[in-house]
């Protein structure tokens, strides 16, 4: 009997074994979780700068007979981002040209939009660029040109501050 009895207890071995590693797998098998809520939104972007000023404009010679020589600069440049649709870059000055003389702006557009060509700067914003839309584009070149009639007589040295601006392009 006493064999009998010590291979019965040797056969509940294996079960108690396994009965302690379910135990024990489930304790380190087990998960925990969390959870967490991630709120986010992305607002309107419409950034636009410079590379900075353009060289001095001088005029100082002419054709005998026809006005004098415009002037021109196409030293600088701007960047543009926009992740709206229907945009346009609108430009002035702070103060109005001394009577003859005339600036104008060009501006290269990005790609898919519609330069206006020379536009004459003023007080009152003009379109320089139409039809931007979700773009990110740098590099692309402003070209000024300073005109006068022989009307405008001699001007001394000034400047004029202009401003180019990211806003709705309308209907």
């Amino acid at each position: 009997m006493k064999t009998q009895f010590a291979i019965r207890r040797h056969q509940y071995v294996p079960i108690a074994i396994m009965a302690l590693g379910l135990l024990w797998g489930t304790s380190t098998w087990a998960a925990s979780s969390a959870t967490q809520t991630a709120t986010f939104e992305v607002t309107a972007i419409n950034e636009i700068s410079v590379s900075g000023n353009p060289g001095t404009l001088t005029i100082n010679s002419a054709t005998a007979g026809s006005a004098p020589d415009a002037a021109s600069d196409s030293s600088t440049t701007y960047a543009v981002t926009t992740n709206e649709t229907n945009k346009k870059i609108t430009t002035a000055i702070d103060t109005a040209m001394p009577s003859g003389v005339t600036l104008t702006v060009d501006m290269t557009a990005p790609t898919g939009a519609t330069s206006a060509g020379a536009v004459t700067l003023d007080t009152v914003e003009v379109d320089a660029v139409t039809g931007i839309s979700s773009i990110d584009e740098q590099a692309l070149g402003i070209t000024y040109q300073l005109s006068a009639t022989a009307d405008a007589g001699v001007v001394a040295q000034t400047s004029r501050t202009v401003t180019f601006t990211v806003t709705d392009g309308g209907p």
